[in-house]
């Protein structure tokens, strides 16, 4: 080719970071068009009087995924940020002076399991034998396939691990058959909130989220987890990738099921290949005319989203006192709240709840003698927001962390700022105000999303939209296979 062909990606997530280097690594001219002032996508962050907060993604799992990653261009994450490893890695509270303190070594892990239920070590190395098997498989070959047909999984070495990888069983019946306490349950069924799902619909393939968590750790780089995507944005820049902020894209101009031209805010950029790391419901129902949409209003109101979430960004100018880094309230009921997300939406009258300390790790986020502190309740999406209602649920988070943790915040509050569905859909356009993207359950798993692939010949989607699904490693994966999907578009053309 006599010029490089030139790649446009709209957003600058986690998703089109990875696939910007990888294109430009391969010899692509590539630019990357974001709407917000900086990189990242929810994993933003605000600096307020010297707090330094992340505005989205705060659990560093998986660390396999971000070291592979770096490695494809000679470089490991230590060469960009410390990595630590949290112990204990995070605290529940069932209650007042009711707490488990998860442990960072597997020895410890089996003296809590058998304290809790006498026994249960045999069924605890089963069941991590076989989250073990889950993860290798599939972060290994699951996680890279394109999903644009099920003949991807036709494969008869698949086909015998898709039967061990319990596809079609789901994590409660998974978990409930192995253990009978019931903090050992809510533990275990935990990690599959961050796959949007209740236990009862996530196929019980996700306990290999708990490999991950119990047996890979919960880390956290020195600084926040936006030094993950300065890291990422410099490998990108390295690679020659242009990033343009504060330009948002009002339309993609298609001709004869090419897309040729970019429209944005700022003027237009003529392009070869469209990557859309934007929310896709956004980018196919409101920058493609309707001929060149594959799905209709009808598809994405039937697809079943992630929550949403209801944050609070506080300034404290005192230390707290017992208070982990990650701390989860799990002292209402679990499948009331979860009722309430999916199966009759509404704002919830018992919430669940996290909040996240990290100057509990890391002095720099805060001012000295101060804490950095945020909550976060997930919440069905498309709810009717509001001031009164975040206020509402602010009051009850303070009067709720007053009595699990004894620490009374109210007369020590600097400043707050809210975050929830307006705002999800005013920065990020997300569909229906959601913040995890699309629900991992057995009918939206694999080929079965919402397809990589669109109706215009030159632009795949990437991203927690489509495969292989939501959380920042599963991101950085659908960037490494939309990436190489167009490098074979291209090559072919």
């Amino acid at each position: 080719m006599d010029k490089k062909p030139k790649v446009t990606i709209i957003g600058a997530g986690f998703a089109g970071l990875s696939a910007a280097a990888l294109l430009a690594k391969d010899g692509f001219d590539v630019t990357v068009l974001e709407k917000n002032e900086m990189a990242g996508g929810r994993a933003r962050t605000w600096e307020k009087d010297g707090f330094i907060f992340d505005m989205g993604p705060s659990w560093y799992w998986m660390p396999d995924v971000f070291e592979n990653y770096y490695n494809l261009f000679g470089k490991t994450a230590s060469d960009f940020y410390e990595l630590k490893r949290l112990s204990p890695s995070y605290r529940i509270y069932f209650g007042k002076n009711d707490i488990l303190d998860i442990p960072a070594t597997l020895e410890a892990l089996y003296k809590l399991f058998e304290e809790l239920e006498p026994n249960s070590s045999n069924n605890l190395d089963s069941f991590l034998s076989q989250a073990k098997y889950k993860y290798d498989v599939g972060m290994n070959e699951y996680v890279f396939k394109p999903s644009h047909s099920v003949m991807e999984y036709f494969d008869p070495r698949l086909a015998i691990s898709g039967i061990k990888l319990q596809l079609l069983g789901n994590m409660r019946k998974h978990v409930h058959k192995l253990f009978k306490n019931e903090k050992l349950r809510k533990l275990l069924e935990f990690p599959v909130l961050f796959l949007g799902a209740t236990p009862q619909n996530t196929p019980a393939l996700y306990s290999l989220m708990n490999y991950a968590d119990l047996i890979l750790g919960t880390w956290y780089p020195m600084g926040g987890m936006h030094k993950i995507v300065s890291a990422m944005q410099n490998i990108a820049e390295t690679q020659g990738v242009k990033f343009i902020f504060n330009t948002e894209v009002t339309k993609i101009e298609v001709k004869n099921n090419i897309a040729e031209e970019i429209i944005t805010n700022k003027g237009s950029f003529k392009t070869d290949f469209v990557v859309g790391n934007a929310d896709y419901n956004h980018i196919e129902q409101h920058l493609l005319d309707k001929v060149n949409r594959k799905y209709d209003e009808k598809y994405w109101d039937s697809r079943t989203m992630a929550p949403s979430c209801l944050l609070f960004y506080i300034g404290l100018n005192k230390k707290l006192q017992n208070v982990l880094h990650h701390n989860l309230f799990f002292d209402e009921n679990f499948d009331e709240h979860a009722e309430e997300i999916y199966t009759e939406p509404k704002w919830p009258s018992k919430p669940l709840f996290y909040a996240c300390c990290p100057s509990v790790t890391d002095l720099s986020v805060a001012p000295e003698g101060c804490e950095n502190l945020f909550f976060l309740v997930p919440v069905a999406p498309g709810l009717k927001d509001s001031e009164t209602k975040r206020e509402e649920y602010f009051n009850l988070l303070v009067k709720r962390f007053k009595d699990l943790t004894g620490n009374d915040i109210s007369d020590s509050i600097l400043f707050k700022r809210s975050y929830a569905m307006n705002d999800f859909m005013e920065d990020y356009h997300a569909f229906k105000g959601n913040a995890y993207g699309l629900a991992n359950t057995l009918k939206q798993t694999a080929f079965l999303k919402p397809s990589m692939k669109s109706k215009v010949k030159n632009l795949l989607y990437t991203g927690q939209l489509t495969v292989p699904g939501p959380g920042v490693p599963p991101a950085i994966i659908s960037g490494q296979v939309v990436a190489k999907e167009i490098k074979k578009k291209l090559k072919k053309a």
